[in-house]
Formats: C-alpha cells, structure tokens, sequence
C-alpha cells in the first residue's frame, strides 16, 4: 500500500490525552493517521469495562490500519492500572530480583501483565526498566531497577521480556544507555552523565545485550546527557547514542522510542518543533509526547514541514516506517479473555512473587506470633498517592493489610504535624512498626522516624520501597525489613511476615551494598 508523507510521519507520532474517553480532536488525528499510537496514564483508568471501551473507541476511529495502545505498567511504583480500579498489580522490578528464583517469578509476573494488558486491547508495555541503581539519590529510579549487578540484572530483564511477549503485548528496555548514575531527575531538567564508554560498555549496556538476544521488540532512550558520547545533545536527539551505539554497536534493529518529550530535560532547553525533528534525525522511530495538544500539533507540523524541505530524508522516515510495520504486524491483534482480569490465578501468582521478595536485613524471624508482640502501633509514612485517601478519612494499602490480619493495631498514617502523636504512640505500645517510602530521600522524615523508633520499646522498621532506609535506619530499629515497593502483593506479604504467616527468604539485591 502507498502511503502519503502525511500519514508516515504520523505513524512516528504517539500522544496522551486527559480523560476516561478519547476527546474528538484525538479521534479526528487517528482517522486522519496523524497519530501513529496512544500512551495511557492513570488520569485514563477508572475500570477494565471502561479501558477496553475507550480501547474499542481508539481503534474505531482507526479503522484497518489500527492505533497502537501503550502504557507504563512495570509493576511496584510505577503502576496505572491498581487493584482498586479493578486489575491485577505486581511486585517491582527490585522485589523479583530479591527472590531466590527470580527469573522464574519474573517471567511469570510479566507474563500476567501481558495477559492482562491484551485483554485490555493495549499492545504495548514501557517496560522492563533495566538502569542499573548505583546512586541512592537518584529520585526515579529506586526499585523499578532489578539492582546494581549487570549480569544478574539482564538475566532478569530477559525473563520479563519473555513473559510480556509470550502474551503478544510488546516490551520496551529503558532507558537507555542507563540513568542510575544520576541524581537528577529527567522529569525536572537535564542531568549529565560523565563516566566512560568503556564503563557504560562494561556494565549499564550489559543488561541491553541481553534483552536484545532475547528478541525485544523495542528500547526507550533517556533524556541524560552522556558526555562521552554527545557532550552537546541529550541521549534522545543524538545520533551517536541511537545509531552509533544502539543500532552498530548493539546491534538493534527493532522499534527505539523515546520517552516523554514533555519532561524538563526537554523542554527547558528545546522547542516542541525543534526538538520532534532532532529526534527523528537521530533515527528514533516513535516520538512520544505525553500531555499537550498544542504541543502535539506544533511537533507533527514541524516534522512534516522537515520532510518536505529535505531536511529530514525520506531515507530516515521511511527506514523507521519499516521498522513500525514489524513492530505493529506483531502486536495489532485483538484483545484476549476479558476473565483473566484479576482472576485468582493472577492474584495467587503475584503473592507468591512478592512473598519471595521480602528480605529480613536485620532482626531474627518468630514463626509463632511473628515480629508483633503484644499492644502493636504502627506508623506509617504514606505515599504522595495516597495522601487524598488519608485526608478524606480512608486507609491507605498498609493499613487495609494490617486491618485484616492485625486488627487490633492502633494505625497512624505520619504526617509533620503528627509527629507528637507518633511519638506517644511508640512509648505505649509494645511493639512498633515504622514503615518508610525513600525517606532516605527527605531529611526531614528521616529525622522523624529516627525519633519515632527510639522512642519505642521493640520495634520493626519496615522499609517500602529504597532498600537504603534499611541501611539507614538499621542501628535504631530492633528489626528490619525490606519489601522493595508497595504494591498490593507486596504490602500483603509484608503484613503476612509481620504476623508469622511467611518466613522472609529474600536477600538485597544491591551487591556493592550487600559485600
């Protein structure tokens, strides 16, 4: 089929929109093959019947040349589809790598994400995250990572990528060539990366390889600065980042995204326009712009408006259109069984993942009665989620968890104006759990839970997501525990050790931490 210019750089194009339905301008685009896929947030999740209906709306307005559908779904912290909406959540990138048969867990939690995920009608997973995690100021990274080990965190990445794409949904490395050395986050400005080639060749790029011989169908490049290759260009609008090093060296030759090019690292420094052209003239194939229609607009005209001055070859458009029809020849198939979304199936298998993760780092393990003895308190350090919740007189995911197997537990969710509070709750009860979010990350916090637990009697440090609250709270807590997220299966595992139930078998999947 001859398609026109128009409709080739709109294959290259993929945006987001607000909402549970698909707004007209958006529908309009997608007949008229302006755009080439969808990203979903949460701002678009309110049940499975209402995804797979605005799916259906989507690929309406397509007709038979289809819109890919992609998300962010890589299980932890970075989740849009939650269990309160109705969908199956899984245990984070660093919780599988902590179990002692992590492959097999990975591969098996992917695979019900992809399962899900087809039922839905979306195609495509931003996902696995496979940065290494060197720095413990890094904001966004954290446990989305499968740790600091190359080699381990490949096989890992290769298992998740197995199971995703035996479902028929796509997976995406990211982000490369690797963020977990810096300490700024992309979402804000442009963080610089300085070390080597031969260093990134030796260790941040070993995860890729593996992916790659494991057939993925696609890599996300980041918004760093890799100064050793580009010292003037981001790694999204480089050519020596794409093709010099993703698709010569490497050897890659599927779809390469980018990731939002509405994040600070982008747009304090470029133009929408300017910055959608240098990204197809690194040899990017799916531009990807998350949020803005102005934004939207203003890239695809300046694309178009660069093929047809010559500006942008056609060689360039044309050799990322080839690779978008493979890419979509593999994954534009009908959505699967609607029944598998939060079967028991599923449900079993995340928890049995997620139990596998949890990892006693300090403290010895009581079978009868477990950690909690007698009055027990908890104080618990909320997520920026779940803030509306407490506010409004609900219980947090911890707390539902506690009620259910300790309901006699007296619960506070922390806030700086409880900080009293939690102290009196310590000195009363007997037993104390603190359970932190990457306080690590906020002096402030970690100044309040340092109190919180001297103040108690016996106590349990429950660390949620950054192992590093392990570390920094282990001389002040009598016992430590780390669950590396807080995802449904995870909380529930945790509260399942708390209570006796598990017996901890994971281990710190950090290795320059755990020598």
């Amino acid at each position: 089929m001859t398609r026109t210019l128009e409709r080739k750089i709109g294959r290259m194009c993929f945006v987001g929109f607000e909402g549970l339905t698909p707004p007209g301008y958006l529908l309009d685009w997608i007949r008229a093959g302006r755009v080439g896929g969808v990203i979903l947030f949460a701002r678009n999740i309110g049940s499975p019947e209402q995804v797979i209906a605005l799916t259906d709306a989507l690929q309406t307005a397509a007709g038979t040349e289809g819109v890919i559908v992609s998300i962010d779904q890589e299980g932890g912290t970075v989740t849009r589809l939650h269990a309160d909406k109705g969908f199956s959540e899984a245990p984070s990138a660093m919780s599988l790598a902590a179990a002692q048969e992590g492959e097999r867990h990975a591969e098996r939690v992917a695979g019900i994400l992809g399962t899900e995920l087809r039922a839905l009608g979306i195609h495509w997973n931003y996902a696995p995250c496979v940065d290494l995690f060197y720095n413990a100021g890094n904001p966004s990274l954290g446990t989305r990572s499968f740790g600091d080990e190359p080699e381990r965190a490949g096989r890992l990445a290769a298992a998740a990528v197995r199971g995703l794409q035996s479902q028929g949904v796509a997976a995406c490395a990211k982000h490369f060539p690797g963020l977990g050395s810096t300490a700024l986050d992309t979402h804000i400005d442009l963080p610089v990366d300085d070390r080597s080639l031969d260093w990134l060749l030796a260790t941040d790029l070993e995860p890729y390889r593996r992916v790659i011989d494991a057939g993925i169908l696609s890599v996300m490049v980041t918004h760093t600065l890799i100064s050793a290759l580009d010292a003037a260009l981001p790694a999204t609008l480089s050519p020596v980042v794409v093709q010099r090093l993703l698709r010569e060296e490497l050897g890659f030759d599927g779809v390469v995204s980018t990731d939002c090019l509405e994040m600070g690292a982008i747009t304090r420094h470029f133009t929408p326009g300017e910055t959608a052209v240098l990204v197809a003239l690194a040899g990017i194939d799916a531009i990807l712009f998350s949020h803005t229609s102005a934004r939207q607009m203003e890239a695809y005209d300046a694309l178009l408006s660069a093929a047809q001055s010559g500006r942008l070859p056609m060689a360039i458009i044309d050799a990322a259109n080839r690779r978008l029809d493979a890419f979509r020849a593999a994954i534009l198939k009908p959505h699967g069984d609607r029944s598998v979304i939060r079967s028991a199936a599923h449900l079993k298998d995340s928890l049995t993942a997620a139990r596998a993760g949890v990892a006693l780092v300090k403290g010895e393990t009581v079978i009868d009665g477990g950690l909690l003895h007698g009055r027990i308190g908890v104080v618990e350090f909320p997520s920026s989620l779940e803030s509306g919740i407490v506010e409004q007189g609900g219980l947090t995911g911890f707390a539902r968890q506690m009620r259910q197997f300790a309901p006699e537990a007296d619960l506070l969710v922390w806030g700086a104006a409880d900080q009293e509070a939690a102290l009196a709750l310590a000195a009363r009860c007997d037993t104390l759990v603190v359970a932190t979010r990457s306080a690590h990350l906020d002096e402030a916090r970690v100044d309040a839970a340092r109190q919180i637990l001297r103040a108690s009697r016996r106590s349990v440090l429950a660390a949620l997501r950054s192992p590093f609250d392990a570390e920094l709270f282990m001389d002040d807590a009598g016992a430590v525990l780390c669950t590396f997220g807080d995802a449904e299966p995870q909380l529930a595992a945790l509260v399942e050790v708390l209570v006796g139930q598990v017996v901890p078998s994971g281990r710190l999947p950090l290795e320059a931490r755990a020598r």
